[in-house]
C-alpha cells in the first residue's frame, strides 16, 4: 500500500490568503486523476481518501516508479507530494507502515518536509491481492429514483461507514467509497462466511442491503477485474456474495 501526502498543503491553501474552495477542489480532482492514471497504468488501484492524503494498492510498483510520480506532481502543480510505501500481512498493516514512513519524516504541515519517499514493513503472507467490490442492491430503484438525493446520499454514506469500520476492525481491510453506490475493499483472503457476516452487519446497522464480488490475483487491477465480473454475476442471479474462485 502507498500513501501519497501533499506537502505543507494546509498552510499553502491559506497563503498569502485563503484560496477559493472551488479552485482547491479542482486541483485535488486533477491531482487524483493523475495518480489514478499513473497507478492504473501499472496495474494498481488508487483511492482519493481525503484528497490531501491519497492511497493506492501498489503491489509490484517500486520506489523509482513512485519517484517519477513525485516528479510529475512537481512539474504540473504548485505543490509537492511525499510518498510512503508500506508492506504488511494485511492491507491496513501495510498502510500503517506507509503512514509511519511519513510521520517519522516530520509533520504534514512542516514547511521543511518536501518529497519524502521511503519503504517500510515486512513482506509476509501469500502473494497477491484480494479485492472486494461492493454495491447497493437495486440502488437506483431503492434510493436514486425513490428518495430525495440528500437522503439517498446519506444512506450510501451510512452503509459505507459501517462497512469500512467493520472490515477494518474484523479483518484489517482498507475500504474506500469510489462513487455512485460502489465501495472497494483491499482485504486479506476471506472465507465466504466472513462476507456473509459483513453484509448482515451492514444490513442490521445501516438498513442497507449490499452485494459483493471478490477477486484474488497478483495485482490490484487483475483482482479488481475478477471482482467486477463476480459482482455482475450477483446482479444477474440475485446472489449476495460471489467469489471469482467459484467460477
Amino acid at each position: 500500500m502507498s500513501l501519497v501526502q501533499l506537502d505543507d498543503y494546509g498552510p499553502w491553501t491559506v497563503t498569502p490568503a485563503p484560496r477559493r474552495e472551488t479552485d482547491l477542489q479542482s486541483l485535488q480532482a486533477r491531482l487524483f486523476a493523475d495518480l489514478a492514471d499513473f497507478v492504473g497504468d501499472r496495474d494498481g488501484y488508487a483511492f482519493f481518501n481525503r484528497f490531501d492524503n491519497m492511497i493506492a494498492v501498489t503491489n509490484g510498483i517500486g520506489r523509482e516508479t513512485h519517484e517519477r510520480f513525485q516528479q510529475r506532481v512537481r512539474n504540473r502543480y504548485p505543490i509537492t507530494a511525499s510518498v510512503g510505501i508500506g508492506h504488511g500481512t494485511t492491507p491496513a498493516a501495510a498502510l500503517g507502515a506507509a503512514s509511519e514512513v511519513l510521520q517519522d519524516a516530520g509533520s504534514a504541515q512542516d514547511p521543511d518536509r518536501r518529497e519524502v519517499i521511503g519503504v517500510a514493513g515486512e513482506r509476509a503472507g501469500p502473494d497477491g491481492v484480494t479485492i472486494a467490490h461492493f454495491d447497493v442492491v437495486d440502488a437506483t430503484g431503492t434510493y436514486t429514483d425513490a428518495h430525495n438525493a440528500v437522503d439517498a446520499n446519506l444512506a450510501v454514506q451510512r452503509a459505507t461507514t459501517e462497512l469500512a469500520t467493520h472490515l477494518r476492525a474484523e479483518h484489517d481491510a482498507v475500504t474506500q467509497f469510489v462513487g455512485g453506490d460502489n465501495v472497494i475493499s483491499a482485504c486479506p483472503p476471506m472465507e465466504r462466511a466472513a462476507f456473509d457476516e459483513t453484509l448482515a452487519h451492514v444490513r442490521d446497522t445501516a438498513d442497507v442491503t449490499l452485494q459483493v464480488g471478490v477477486g484474488h490475483a497478483e495485482t490490484a487491477h487483475a483482482a479488481g477485474q475478477q471482482a467486477k465480473h463476480a459482482l455482475e454475476t450477483c446482479r444477474e442471479t440475485g446472489a449476495r456474495v460471489r467469489q471469482a474462485a467459484d467460477d
